[in-house]
């Protein structure tokens, strides 16, 4: 069986952690983020992975290599220019070996969920479907597109983001598409599943149904739904054949320093080569390759880029700093303030979400 990882997004929610990187490559308990989808998919026997890139295409490969690592075979198609959700699965479907009825998994590439995917594969084979979502219900729909299902749990629409929606069924980024309908889409054109295909396919009285779940399920598109993922993996929360240490409070690589002193707890996440001074205090963070906590800091629900410094004493409280910036002594940090790469903070700055 195949799949398809839609990893194009240019990752813009996660300034400046995407400056350098791309999104699906960030670290999510100590593996690159699109790890976890991958071994998910190996899990349910997908063997053959293409991984659709755009942004920052060529740093995929030396990554993740050829699958083998998780015995699968990975393929990379590069975009020239983003075609959005449904102008990508189009671009790569003359690189499956699929076709007629058979499945074709296809995810995007931010979301971290829990649910279970030979369930939704086996509804899909027994409906017969010609393409089968995952749906979660969500308590405030109106940030996102709506998708009712009718009793048998056939999708009857899709709803665009209303202050009054439908439905709080929502998309929740994870499809079976039998290969025939990947080649209906047009090719060379710029189009959205949720606005433009799977209408046309409600149109066109194709079978769509709905695989509603209510596990875990998390798009980590912002820093602080980076920072939760990764606490919510190292704690057990959500479990993924990617990450194999037991549920602690924190996960620490191998060759990172920290301070028998520091505290370093909530799920916290020390990448390889980075240093935790005496007495400071980690809750819930992710600090990446190389970053140095300096001593008495304080950080919580906050993310390091790789090589980012912090001074004696900063507060960082649900912050961004990123990649090898600096932030100097004293400095309180709070409210979604970001810092952006190769900067340098002032010693006592105080710095809100307004300053990004």
């Amino acid at each position: 069986m195949e799949a398809v990882i839609v990893a194009g997004g240019l990752g813009t929610r996660l300034w400046p952690l995407t400056v350098h990187l791309p999104k699906h490559l960030l670290p999510v308990a100590g593996v690159p983020f699109v790890a976890h989808q991958i071994a998910k998919l190996a899990a349910a026997d997908v063997r053959r992975i293409v991984l659709a890139t755009s942004y920052h295409a060529d740093m995929f490969e030396p990554v993740l290599g050829t699958g083998s690592a998780w015995g699968v075979e990975l393929i990379y198609v590069t975009e020239d220019e983003p075609l959005g959700t449904a102008g990508a699965i189009r671009n790569v479907s003359g690189h499956l070996e699929s076709a007629g009825d058979d499945p074709v998994v296809i995810l995007n590439g931010d979301i971290l969920s829990g649910h279970d995917l030979g369930a939704q594969l086996d509804l899909h084979r027994r409906h017969q479907a010609e393409v089968t979502l995952h749906l979660v219900e969500v308590a405030d729909a109106r940030a996102y597109g709506s998708v009712p299902t009718d009793h048998h749990g056939n999708v009857t629409a899709f709803s665009e983001k209303s202050p009054d929606p439908v439905s709080r069924q929502i998309n929740a980024g994870c499809y079976i598409f039998a290969a025939k309908v990947m080649d209906d889409i047009p090719a060379n054109r710029v189009l959205s599943l949720e606005r433009e295909t799977f209408p046309r396919l409600l149109s066109e009285g194709r079978r769509v149904m709905g695989y509603p779940e209510a596990g875990y399920w998390l798009d980590v598109g912002t820093p602080q739904a980076l920072c939760r993922g990764s606490a919510d993996v190292v704690r057990g929360i959500v479990t993924t054949p990617a990450y194999r240490s037991p549920p602690a409070e924190r996960w620490v690589a191998g060759d990172a320093a920290v301070s028998l002193d520091a505290s370093v707890s909530g799920g916290s996440a020390v990448g390889p080569g980075a240093r935790v001074g005496p007495g400071a205090i980690l809750d819930g963070s992710l600090v990446c390759a190389g970053a140095d906590v300096g001593a008495g800091a304080w950080v919580v629900d906050s993310v390091l880029g790789p090589g980012a410094r912090l001074g004696r004493d900063v507060v960082l409280r649900d912050s961004v700093v990123g990649d090898r910036a600096y932030v100097g002594a004293g400095c309180v940090l709070v409210d979604g303030a970001r810092v952006a790469c190769d900067t340098a903070i002032a010693d006592g700055s105080i710095r809100f979400s307004t300053d990004v």
